[in-house]
């Protein structure tokens, strides 16, 4: 399998080790068309992208594009900050992002006081005092994945349960009547086979393969997700970001209808 773009990397503009040229560099090297550089949204409190410094970030990008002939995407993953599906995003800084990933994070600002005690609380200790995660939390969170898809033009769910147990189904589902991309993240584990396998069977949801890259030696990475991959005969035509394809990213086709 060969990796034509990796979209989701992290620089120390959140918490990666390395720049955006190192990144891009090592891009350069393993022959990636695109490079996504997705630090995490404004806000995560303590590694998240700060607006003063959003200037900088896109120039890094657009300086390390012109350097090694490597298409930059200026990216974001953004927070789902409650169950109505708010990110940290809004429509006043749609220009300045090439490509709008959404993921669960800890240790951001929620929307309400609701969410932080229900959403963020309740994950939190379900993960770490709990063996079995109640049924009231999955749908909560399944409800909160749903209406981020709904109510943004997502073009990737990044590691899709991840810290935050959800109906995989349900929200490939949705994800694929909006046309929002499931990341197939090669950093963790986030979806069983069994998921993996549903999500095939019972939906046209469409994939890309990420690195999760926070360091530049693990850019382009896919070795953990190649192997459940290869383990389950997956059909690779449903993933758009191998063998020379390149994605058709929800974001950038509605921002041309604005």
């Amino acid at each position: 399998m060969v990796l034509t773009a990796d979209y989701h990397t992290h620089t120390p503009y959140s918490h990666g080790k390395n720049t955006v040229e190192e990144n891009v560099c090592q891009a350069k090297k393993l022959g990636l068309q695109q490079i996504g550089i997705t630090d995490h949204g404004f806000s995560h409190v303590a590694f998240g992208l700060r607006r003063k410094k959003l200037a900088s970030y896109i120039n890094d990008c657009k300086s390390a594009e012109e350097k090694y002939g490597v298409k930059v995407l200026v990216g974001i993953e953004t927070n789902v900050r409650g169950v109505d599906g708010v990110t940290d995003l809004t429509e006043k800084d749609f220009e300045n992002f090439d490509i709008f990933f959404c993921g669960k994070h800890v240790f951001v600002w929620y929307d309400t006081f609701t969410d932080f005690t229900k959403y963020g609380c309740g994950n939190f200790f379900a993960d770490k005092f709990t063996k079995k995660p109640s049924e009231k939390l999955i749908a909560l969170n399944t409800k909160a994945y749903i209406n981020a898809i709904k109510k943004n033009p997502l073009d990737a769910v990044t590691h899709l349960g991840y810290l935050c147990p959800a109906d995989a189904l349900e929200v490939a589902k949705c994800a694929s009547d909006y046309g929002t991309y499931i990341e197939l993240n090669s950093k963790k584990q986030h979806l069983t086979d069994e998921e993996l396998t549903e999500i095939i069977a019972k939906t046209s949801a469409r994939f890309i393969i990420n690195s999760d890259a926070h360091s530049a030696n693990r850019v382009g990475d896919k070795a953990l997700i190649e192997a459940q991959l290869m383990r389950l005969n997956f059909p690779m035509e449903r993933v758009d970001n191998v063998e020379g394809r390149l994605p058709t990213f929800r974001f950038s086709e509605y921002k041309k209808r604005m």
